[in-house]
């Protein structure tokens, strides 16, 4: 809901960086591929209730997430690869964050299935969206150049980082925040297969697959 807003104040020092990080002969999947090796260390840091590094952790998978884009494009342009690899990494990373909850705390086991049982949902959806756009040759730049097509919700990158980050900062209130999130992002769910039923139910055979 507040990426195409964030992103405005955002991608300048993106780029900025991106900039640096080009100068250094880094390449965009090499970032991705770093950047999510970080980003799994939440999930022993948290099974060992360690938050503050796993604080970092998070934070350095999302900054090298945010920079793989404006690098990518510096060298040449997004491939689909590297499109590839980032929506790959990013769900295995999100659903790694709350798994550690339940590592740490059996009690959290129903909470942290349901917000991964919700990350599916999101998840499925946005993907399966950006493939019958792909095919259909809809494209947008609401959220910046992407490999995918890019549909929104209550719950994109922004809010889902302001979770990650919340139950870290507040572990014993772990499962409240799951639960209200996770019920936010099935209504996301929700929403872009209502948008999905919307935009791809006027095809020929559309009662088929």
């Amino acid at each position: 809901m507040l990426d195409a807003r964030l992103r405005k104040a955002i991608d300048p020092l993106l780029e900025a960086l991106a900039g640096r990080l080009a100068g250094a002969g880094l390449s965009a999947n090499q970032l991705t591929l770093a950047g999510f090796a970080v980003g799994l260390l939440a999930l022993p840091l948290i099974a060992l209730e360690l938050y503050g590094p796993a604080i970092l952790a998070i934070l350095a998978n999302r900054l090298a997430d945010g920079l793989d884009g404006p690098l990518a494009r510096r060298q040449g342009g997004a491939s689909d690869l590297g499109g590839f690899l980032d929506i790959v990494c990013d769900f295995l990373f999100y659903a790694a964050v709350p798994l550690g909850f339940a590592l740490a705390d059996p009690g959290n086991a129903q909470a942290a299935a349901f917000v991964i049982f919700s990350f599916v949902g999101t998840g499925s959806s946005f993907l399966a969206y950006a493939i019958i756009a792909a095919k259909r040759g809809l494209t947008t730049s609401l959220r910046g150049q992407k490999s995918l097509y890019y549909l929104g919700g209550l719950t994109e990158g922004s809010e889902t980082i302001a979770f990650l980050l919340a139950i870290c900062l507040f572990p014993a209130q772990f499962a409240l925040l799951a639960w209200l999130f996770g019920g936010l992002c099935c209504l996301t769910a929700a929403s872009r297969l209502l948008a999905g039923w919307r935009a791809f139910g006027d095809s020929p055979g559309a009662g088929s697959r």
